[in-house]
C-alpha cells in the first residue's frame, strides 16, 4: 500500500490519539479540527489501514505494577540479520520493548522490565544464547514519554481550515 498523504487534520488526529486515544472521541477530534464526526473516523480507519496508526495500548507503569527495574541492553547482532531478529527478541519473557539501531556498532536496543536482578539477569544470558553480543547494560531510574510535538502544531492549522473536505459526508 502507497504512504498515505498526511495532511494537518491528520496529524491533529495522531497527536489526539497519542496524547488519549482511551477517552478521546471522534467528535472530540472533529470539533477541534473544524471536520464532522465522520470524517474523523474516516480518517482513522485509513491510517489503521495504511500502517500509520499500528494499534491502541496501555501506557503501563511498570515500576508500579510490581516491575521497578526497567534495564537497556545495546547488543550488536550481524548487520543482515539485525531486523530479522526483534520478532525472536520481544518473544524473551521480560522484554517490552526492542530499537534497530542503523548507527554505531551497538544496533540492536533492547529494553527489559523485572522485580529484580534475578529476573534481567536470564534476558541477557537468552540475548548471548541467540548470539548476540551484549555491549553495555544500562538501568534506567524513569521513563516518560509524551506525544510527538511535530503533529500538536498542525492542530490550529486544522482547525482554521476553510477548505471542503473530501472525506466528509
Amino acid at each position: 500500500m502507497a504512504e498515505p498523504d498526511i495532511d494537518a487534520v491528520d496529524t491533529a488526529i495522531l497527536y489526539a490519539l497519542q496524547a488519549d486515544a482511551r477517552t478521546t472521541s471522534s467528535s472530540d477530534i472533529a470539533e477541534r479540527t473544524g471536520t464532522s464526526d465522520s470524517t474523523v473516523r474516516k480518517r482513522i480507519q485509513r491510517l489503521e489501514a495504511a500502517g500509520v496508526i499500528k494499534g491502541y495500548s496501555a501506557s503501563v507503569d511498570y515500576a508500579k505494577a510490581g516491575y521497578p527495574l526497567r534495564m537497556l541492553l545495546f547488543c550488536t547482532a550481524p548487520i543482515p540479520e539485525r531486523g530479522d531478529r526483534i520478532p525472536e527478541i520481544l518473544a524473551i519473557d521480560g522484554v517490552v520493548s526492542v530499537q534497530e539501531l542503523v548507527t554505531g556498532e551497538q544496533n540492536l536496543l533492547v529494553t527489559a522490565v523485572g522485580e529484580s536482578d534475578s529476573d534481567i539477569t536470564p534476558v541477557a544470558q537468552e540475548l548471548l544464547d541467540m548470539g548476540l553480543t551484549v555491549a553495555d547494560e544500562v538501568l534506567v531510574r524513569s521513563h516518560e514519554t509524551t506525544p510527538f510535538g511535530g503533529f500538536a502544531s498542525s492542530t490550529d492549522a486544522a482547525g482554521s481550515s476553510s477548505g471542503s473536505d473530501p472525506d466528509q459526508d
